[in-house]
């Protein structure tokens, strides 16, 4: 245990934090957050930070007696969490590079450590994402309730405030996934004896999966590169990509496979996402997102199924070659449909986006009137699972044919046992 302790715990926490802070910073300085009143930019990079973990950011609104307010938000910047998941997951694994098993008992002792540092860590976010501020009616572009607001003395202020014990539970709760994701992943991390008859079926495949999303933010961020450089608006995409890229580009795998999602964009909200999306999302009624509503206002969306089924067949390949040679095409079928399900599960729970505002003074601006605005994306998750598991079924059974000519791990051992 002393090859992995307080200090070494200490460092992967710090490590973890500085690298999601310094994203969300930068992110939410490119969205002009830097110029929010009062110094509440520190306060809310740490609120971003919260959100990003699983944590709860609560909107407050304090009108006045003569006044109503009300707000919402629930949305994760998946660029900030995946950040965090990379150096922490890295720092998890650096004491353990050179052993070949390891007792649960170490591993855990070694978790906790980090668990009992990171829960500092999350109490100090929690405390520090407090802020509130005053808004003028006469900035809001309303006249009419500028004058009443000046001849009452109404000042409307809206703030946010942390759920400490939310986010104390889903900050552990995302912990422990990312280090329990960073074993199954890495071939070379040490698992206690018991769990190596496992490694076999569930390492490649989350090997897979975790590059699968890799590669996605890896595309969408030179996509974006490329829009900031020929279409201007650098700083707003420079945002999208330090705030939530992964977003994006995971709602669009969901989206080639055939996924359907259900949304509604009214008043002044907007999207960071395609154009597209923002002209099918903005209407009176909740529209419905998938390739076909998509492709009316651009049939360019169709080539989200070519992108998906080649690096799908990429993700079963690299699976299959990761995997013994004893592995049959119908087993990597399975191991892939499996894997695929779960992880277009998991960006059906975390990819969903929901904003509501609201303002009246003595009735005037009602709640659902023109001082309001409503933004939600939701999924239809049963259907992505189920169109996820057949694309697994049939690019694993694919890659698993491809691979069998080439040599892959296991092999040699089985023919020196043969």
């Amino acid at each position: 245990m002393a090859a992995h302790g307080w200090v070494q715990a200490l460092a992967v926490v710090l490590a973890g934090l500085l690298a999601m802070v310094v994203v969300a910073a930068l992110g939410l300085w490119a969205a002009g957050a830097a110029d929010l009143p009062d110094g509440a930019f520190p306060r809310v990079v740490a609120a971003t930070v919260v959100t990003a973990v699983g944590g709860t950011v609560e909107l407050s609104g304090n009108a006045g007696g003569l006044a109503e307010s009300d707000a919402g938000l629930t949305v994760i910047p998946l660029s900030v969490t995946l950040t965090g998941a990379l150096v922490l997951a890295a720092g998890f694994l650096w004491p353990l590079r050179h052993r070949a098993v390891a007792g649960a008992r170490e591993l855990a002792g070694w978790a906790a450590k980090i668990a009992v540092l990171w829960l500092v860590a999350l109490l100090v976010l929690a405390f520090t994402a407090r802020q509130t501020f005053s808004l003028s009616l006469r900035d809001l572009g309303q006249d009419v309730l500028g004058d009443l607001g000046d001849l009452f003395g109404i000042s409307p202020e809206i703030g946010f405030t942390t759920d400490v014990v939310a986010t104390v539970f889903f900050g552990l709760l995302w912990l422990a996934g990312v280090l329990v994701l960073a074993l199954l992943v890495s071939r070379g991390a040490p698992l206690p004896g018991r769990l190596l008859r496992f490694q076999e079926s569930v390492r490649p495949a989350a090997y897979a999966m975790v590059v699968l999303l890799l590669v996605y933010v890896g595309l969408g961020v030179v996509i974006g590169l490329i829009v900031a450089a020929t279409r201007g608006h650098a700083a707003e995409t420079f945002a999208v990509i330090l705030l939530g890229m992964p977003n994006l580009v995971w709602f669009a795998l969901t989206i080639g496979l055939g996924a359907t999602w259900n949304g509604r964009v009214d008043g002044p909200f907007g999207l960071p996402m395609p154009h597209v999306l923002d002209e099918v999302l903005r209407g009176k009624e909740v529209s419905t997102v998938n390739l076909g509503t998509l492709a009316e206002q651009d049939g360019r969306v169709w080539w989200l199924i070519v992108v998906d089924a080649v690096l799908l067949l990429a993700a079963a390949f690299v699976m299959a070659r990761r995997s013994p040679a004893r592995i049959r095409a119908w087993q990597h079928a399975v191991h892939m449909a499996v894997a695929l399900a779960l992880t277009v599960l998991m960006i059906c729970l975390v990819g969903r986006v929901s904003a509501h505002y609201g303002l009246s003074v003595l009735g005037i601006g009602d709640l659902g009137g023109d001082l309001a605005g409503e933004l939600f994306l939701k999924p239809e998750v049963w259907g992505a699972f189920g169109l996820a598991l057949l694309w697994g079924l049939v690019t694993g059974f694919l890659g698993g044919l491809l691979a069998r000519p080439l040599r892959h791990r296991g092999e040699v051992a089985a023919r020196t046992e043969g």
